[in-house]
């Protein structure tokens, strides 16, 4: 099979960002490098992206440390690798051909070799390419199948969201609605966060978690307890949650963004409580949802279209921020999807 391009107008050498060194604590600019590389060429079965956004997202602190987790680490030395969308410029697959739009994990580079089977066309008329990055990506993914298998919002529940102006979060509220949820509480940083809570997303309550008092406010917001927490923080969020639940309440345990750089010494939630209460604590990997991916992209893009579900973006330009976007993922900076575009 010959390449379905013209090999003079392809680009011989491309950038990506390497992991320089391992953190230690909080990551900053000097754990990373922006390296040039050669393009290699295709082998049969083999498409070339020109990555157009990348994602950067909390869970990639946790690789670039060498422990063993449920996803391998990122290599010193390495480019780094993550969610991205691009348009295909070459190909030697029959399977996907040059001008596709295509979703894949080689994120981190300006243009990505791999294997036609590691890409998944999208169609880029139904939505904005982003977007498959976002609300119709592993992000939106994780919101859906936190609240309808892992912790399961039922009509009249009382649902409570931590980094509710996030990318995940903000995905979850709206949805915990339209799921049949009573009230929907969220936690965001600062009063700016908790207005568009209330203003875009369609939250009943707000909590500004940096004004301190997690406890109190959350106890005003649901004096009656809570049925659903979607957590993404870990940390006091989970303890005051588990400690607010009514019996028989239920935890989607996606994330903990307040433990990533390694601080210890917060206190746990009541587990006893948690026992007696009959409260139901489970974890999540959205890999074990990828079966129900193309179900749920045909929801979510039908909600993106009529408005039922609204998104923001932080945006970084050129993948040379793309640390500062990673960094800024983790410090709260972004509200929505943090995204880096690249072209």
């Amino acid at each position: 099979m010959t390449t379905q391009s013209i090999s003079a107008t392809l680009p011989v050498s491309t950038r990506e960002i390497q992991l320089a060194a391992r953190p230690e604590g909080a990551p900053s600019a000097a754990n990373f490098a922006l390296v040039t590389r050669p393009i290699p060429e295709l082998a049969d079965g083999q498409i070339l992206v020109r990555n157009t956004w990348m994602s950067v997202d909390p869970y990639m602190r946790g690789r670039m440390d060498d422990r063993p987790s449920y996803i391998a680490p990122f290599q010193v030395g390495a480019a780094m690798e993550g969610s991205a969308v691009g348009e295909v410029i070459a190909s030697r697959s029959a399977r996907i051909p040059v001008g596709a739009q295509v979703t894949h994990f080689a994120g981190w580079r300006e243009h990505a070799v791999l294997d036609a089977e590691l890409a998944t066309p999208v169609d880029t008329t139904a939505a904005a390419p982003q977007h498959f990055l976002g609300a119709l990506g592993t992000t939106g993914l994780t919101a859906y199948a936190a609240l309808t298998d892992v912790a399961p919002v039922r009509p009249g529940d009382t649902v409570f969201v931590s980094a509710a102006a996030g990318a995940v979060g903000s995905v979850a509220g709206q949805l915990a609605k339209a799921l049949g949820a009573s009230r929907v509480i969220g936690s965001a940083g600062g009063p700016a966060k908790t207005a568009l809570l209330l203003e875009e997303f369609g939250f009943d309550t707000a909590i500004d978690y940096r004004a301190g008092d997690l406890a109190g406010q959350l106890a005003a917001a649901a004096p009656e307890g809570i049925d659903v927490y979607l957590d993404s923080v870990g940390g006091e969020h989970l303890r005051v949650a588990v400690a607010a639940m009514r019996p028989k309440g239920r935890v989607a345990l996606v994330g903990a963004i307040s433990g990533y750089n390694g601080a210890t010494g917060e206190p746990g939630p009541d587990l006893y409580l948690a026992a007696t209460n009959e409260v139901s604590l489970r974890g999540m990997l959205v890999s074990s949802y990828f079966p129900i991916f193309g179900e749920y992209i045909g929801k979510a893009a039908a909600w993106l279209a009529d408005g039922t579900l609204r998104t923001r973006e932080t945006v970084y330009e050129g993948l040379e921020q793309a640390p500062a976007a990673f960094l800024g993922v983790l410090s709260g900076a972004n509200t929505g999807k943090m995204l880096v575009r690249l072209g």
